[in-house]
């Protein structure tokens, strides 16, 4: 077997999915940097976001309302995420293990009570196909996802150019220096969250579109994956990305490496049981590489 062409074949795909697990990197890049937090909702909210686009667009809706739609959802799973940590007095780790609990049932019943809802490319206008991620040809969704993550970064770029962004950026910072600023942090915590679960949602629908169906357990590891992509972005462009928009970009391309990087291992014949164990390493290679390059010596 020629593995050198298989991969070489299969590149399109890796390169597809990683941008659109990007989106949800993006999502997970807002609370784990810029909140400076742990949210466990987006293995939850992933899935909220694929059923709730699925199930509306088999239900007659247009593919841009459903999927605005989804990143509602997103945003309510934020907000209760949110609330349940600042309202509540609930650490956020485990506000976000709450809401992911929730959201299984949630999820199910948006689906009907199933665990998967297919739909057809065939009898659907969907925005995103795998069946033409090969094709020379307007539907592909390479393009699709690099136009939708260009304007996700700016307007993220714009907004936290803003006076409520740079609140959030100072929130996640420094929590006792922001409040001695006047700054509501339990706001701005809240509306991080939101956003960071929006774009999770978002990544969701363009997921269960792209693979042709939502399924309860899409988003099982995907808080992995997110922070592979993060890590794997800074790890390698931390040096050369500077501007706040380009770790952004960094971040997408993490998520783009860290599938192409997952499609070569595949090819080379890794078990598929053994994907998240794999995905775990990826991680804590990534995560130790600037501890051995400097941090060991001041530990």
């Amino acid at each position: 077997m020629n593995y050198l062409s298989v991969f070489t074949s299969s590149l399109p795909g890796a390169c597809a999915q990683g941008l659109a697990w990007g989106i949800m990197a993006l999502g997970v890049y807002i609370t784990f940097r810029i909140l400076n937090t742990s949210d466990l909702t987006v293995d939850g909210s992933l899935a909220t976001g694929g059923s709730v686009c699925i199930a509306l667009m088999t239900s007659g809706v247009n593919v841009g309302v459903a999927m605005l739609a989804a990143v509602a959802s997103g945003i309510l799973a934020g907000l209760i995420t949110g609330l349940l940590h600042t309202k509540c007095g609930i650490p956020a780790i485990l506000a976000g293990i709450l809401t992911q609990l929730s959201l299984y049932s949630i999820n199910l019943r948006i689906m009907g009570n199933r665990a998967n809802l297919p739909i057809s490319v065939d009898k659907y206008k969907l925005l995103v196909s795998q069946r033409y991620v090969r094709a020379l040809n307007l539907k592909n969704p390479i393009p699709v996802f690099v136009i939708l993550i260009a304007v996700i970064i700016a307007v993220l770029y714009w907004f936290f150019g803003t006076e409520l962004g740079s609140s959030i950026r100072a929130t996640g910072n420094n929590v006792r220096m922001a409040k001695a600023q006047g700054i509501n942090t339990d706001r701005n915590k809240v509306l991080g969250f939101c956003m960071a679960n929006g774009l999770v949602a978002l990544s969701g629908a363009l997921i269960a579109q792209y693979q042709g169906a939502s399924d309860v357990n899409m988003g099982r590891g995907a808080i992995v994956i997110g922070l592979a992509a993060v890590i794997i972005g800074e790890v390698l462009f931390s040096k050369i990305f500077s501007n706040f928009s380009l770790k952004m970009l960094a971040v997408v391309i993490g998520a783009v490496i860290y599938y192409i990087v997952l499609q070569l291992v595949l090819t080379l014949g890794l078990n598929t049981n053994d994907l998240k164990l794999f995905s775990a390493l990826i991680v804590a290679i990534f995560l130790a590489i600037p501890y051995f390059k400097g941090g060991r010596k001041d530990a």
